[in-house]
Protein backbone atom coordinates (compact mmCIF):
# COMPACT_ATOMS: atom_id res chain seq x y z
CA UNK A 1 0.00 0.00 0.00
CA UNK A 2 1.14 3.35 -1.02
CA UNK A 3 -0.35 6.56 0.03
CA UNK A 4 0.54 10.10 -1.58
CA UNK A 5 0.34 13.18 -0.44
CA UNK A 6 0.80 16.43 -3.31
CA UNK A 7 1.63 19.92 -2.46
CA UNK A 8 2.61 23.41 -3.93
CA UNK A 9 -0.59 24.12 -5.98
CA UNK A 10 -1.56 27.41 -6.25
CA UNK A 11 -2.67 30.45 -8.12
CA UNK A 12 0.00 32.24 -9.87
CA UNK A 13 0.38 34.17 -13.14
CA UNK A 14 1.13 33.33 -16.74
CA UNK A 15 5.35 32.98 -16.95
CA UNK A 16 5.62 31.87 -13.08
CA UNK A 17 7.23 29.05 -12.11
CA UNK A 18 5.99 26.12 -9.92
CA UNK A 19 7.23 23.39 -7.90
CA UNK A 20 5.18 20.55 -7.01
CA UNK A 21 5.58 18.05 -4.50
CA UNK A 22 4.10 14.36 -3.93
CA UNK A 23 5.30 12.69 -0.70
CA UNK A 24 4.87 8.94 -0.32
CA UNK A 25 4.07 6.29 2.15
CA UNK A 26 6.41 3.44 2.76
CA UNK A 27 9.50 1.45 2.47
CA UNK A 28 9.36 0.64 -1.07
CA UNK A 29 9.18 4.12 -2.96
CA UNK A 30 12.43 3.22 -4.67
CA UNK A 31 9.90 -0.05 -6.41
CA UNK A 32 7.29 2.17 -7.74
CA UNK A 33 7.17 4.10 -11.27
CA UNK A 34 5.72 7.36 -10.16
CA UNK A 35 3.97 10.02 -12.70
CA UNK A 36 2.36 13.37 -12.50
CA UNK A 37 -0.90 13.76 -14.36
CA UNK A 38 -3.82 17.04 -14.40
CA UNK A 39 -7.64 17.01 -15.65
CA UNK A 40 -9.05 19.88 -16.33
CA UNK A 41 -12.45 20.88 -15.67
CA UNK A 42 -14.51 19.22 -18.29
CA UNK A 43 -11.22 17.48 -19.66
CA UNK A 44 -9.55 14.06 -19.34
CA UNK A 45 -6.99 13.44 -17.01
CA UNK A 46 -3.62 13.36 -19.15
CA UNK A 47 -0.33 12.20 -18.47
CA UNK A 48 2.37 15.30 -17.81
CA UNK A 49 5.53 13.51 -16.89
CA UNK A 50 6.41 10.13 -16.06
CA UNK A 51 9.73 8.50 -14.28
CA UNK A 52 11.46 5.07 -13.66
CA UNK A 53 11.86 4.27 -10.05
CA UNK A 54 15.60 4.57 -10.61
CA UNK A 55 14.75 8.37 -11.22
CA UNK A 56 17.16 7.37 -14.95
CA UNK A 57 14.46 7.43 -17.63
CA UNK A 58 11.24 9.68 -17.65
CA UNK A 59 8.95 10.20 -20.69
CA UNK A 60 6.88 13.41 -21.19
CA UNK A 61 3.76 13.68 -23.90
CA UNK A 62 5.10 15.69 -26.75
CA UNK A 63 2.78 18.55 -25.60
CA UNK A 64 4.50 18.89 -22.24
CA UNK A 65 8.18 18.86 -23.28
CA UNK A 66 10.35 21.70 -22.57
CA UNK A 67 8.54 23.19 -19.67
CA UNK A 68 8.20 20.48 -17.36
CA UNK A 69 10.66 18.39 -15.57
CA UNK A 70 10.08 15.37 -13.30
CA UNK A 71 12.68 14.29 -10.57
CA UNK A 72 12.61 12.41 -7.61
CA UNK A 73 14.86 11.41 -4.46
CA UNK A 74 14.10 8.21 -3.21
CA UNK A 75 16.07 8.96 0.07
CA UNK A 76 12.81 11.17 0.64
CA UNK A 77 10.25 9.22 -0.65
CA UNK A 78 9.37 11.86 -2.84
CA UNK A 79 8.41 12.98 -6.45
CA UNK A 80 8.80 16.34 -7.87
CA UNK A 81 7.77 18.04 -10.95
CA UNK A 82 9.47 21.71 -11.77
CA UNK A 83 6.72 23.92 -13.82
CA UNK A 84 8.32 26.78 -15.56
CA UNK A 85 6.73 29.45 -18.03
CA UNK A 86 3.22 28.29 -16.69
CA UNK A 87 0.20 29.32 -18.74
CA UNK A 88 -3.36 29.46 -18.44
CA UNK A 89 -4.30 26.20 -20.02
CA UNK A 90 -1.71 24.63 -17.51
CA UNK A 91 -4.58 25.09 -15.03
CA UNK A 92 -6.13 21.83 -13.65
CA UNK A 93 -5.63 19.63 -11.03
CA UNK A 94 -2.30 17.94 -10.69
CA UNK A 95 -2.15 14.32 -9.26
CA UNK A 96 0.75 11.78 -8.74
CA UNK A 97 0.52 8.45 -9.07
CA UNK A 98 2.24 5.00 -8.63
CA UNK A 99 2.93 2.08 -10.21
CA UNK A 100 4.76 -1.29 -8.95
CA UNK A 101 7.10 -1.41 -12.25
CA UNK A 102 10.55 -1.84 -13.03
CA UNK A 103 10.06 0.69 -15.81
CA UNK A 104 8.60 4.49 -17.13
CA UNK A 105 4.85 2.97 -17.33
CA UNK A 106 3.24 4.85 -19.85
CA UNK A 107 -0.13 4.35 -19.25
CA UNK A 108 -3.06 6.00 -16.93
CA UNK A 109 -3.82 2.84 -15.06
CA UNK A 110 -1.54 3.44 -11.94
CA UNK A 111 -2.36 1.55 -8.82
CA UNK A 112 -2.01 4.45 -6.25
CA UNK A 113 -3.29 7.92 -6.66
CA UNK A 114 -2.69 11.11 -4.33
CA UNK A 115 -5.53 13.41 -3.93
CA UNK A 116 -4.69 16.09 -6.38
CA UNK A 117 -3.23 20.00 -5.75
CA UNK A 118 -4.95 22.63 -7.50
CA UNK A 119 -2.96 24.48 -10.16
CA UNK A 120 -4.51 28.30 -11.29
CA UNK A 121 -2.35 30.27 -13.98
CA UNK A 122 -3.60 33.36 -14.47
CA UNK A 123 -3.57 35.50 -17.69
Amino acid sequence: QVQLVESGGGLVQAGDSLRLSCAASGRTFSSYAMGWFRQAPGKEREIVALIRWSGDSTYYPDSMKGRFTISRDNTKNTVYLQMNSLKPEDTAVYYCAAKLSSRVYVSAQYDYWGQGTQVTVSS
